[in-house]
């Protein structure tokens, strides 16, 4: 299994009260890591024609991520049904490799044209199979 990296960067914004990211910002950091990593491998056609709605967010923090740290998105695609994937992302600091915090996501594909959910063309399974995690 490959996973989808993106480098991310600590803003002065990102920081609350308690001197650390924001839990929210971790969301964002998640939905970035997933569109950059659809807009890198999908064709513009794919583009054009589909869109990815996140239906399910889960996330897991583990340690803080402080202003001036570097950190890193990794995501992979889990499960995958005729509608929906599963994708799990980790943020991690790259100093000592200390996963800050872990999320998975469920995405159903819709097309644009309809604005209705649509079946995963074999064409974009075949694509996102470099980046499926084994069965556990």
């Amino acid at each position: 299994m490959r996973q989808f990296t993106l480098p991310l960067a600590i803003q002065p914004a990102d920081i609350d009260g308690n001197a650390h990211v924001n839990h929210v910002v971790y969301l964002r950091w998640i939905n970035d890591v997933a569109v950059a990593h659809w807009m890198a491998y999908a064709t513009p056609a794919m583009r054009d024609a589909y869109a990815w709605f996140a239906t399910r967010h889960e996330i897991d923090y583990r340690q803080q991520a402080r202003l001036g740290e570097e950190v890193e998105a990794r995501t992979w695609i889990g499960t995958v049904d005729s509608r929906r994937m599963e994708r799990h992302t980790v943020i991690v600091r790259l100093a000592d490799e200390a996963v800050l915090a872990r999320g998975r996501t469920l995405w159903t594909l819709v097309d644009r044209a309809s604005g209705k959910v649509t079946r995963i063309p074999d064409a974009m399974a075949v694509m996102f199979e470099a980046y499926r995690a084994a069965p556990a």
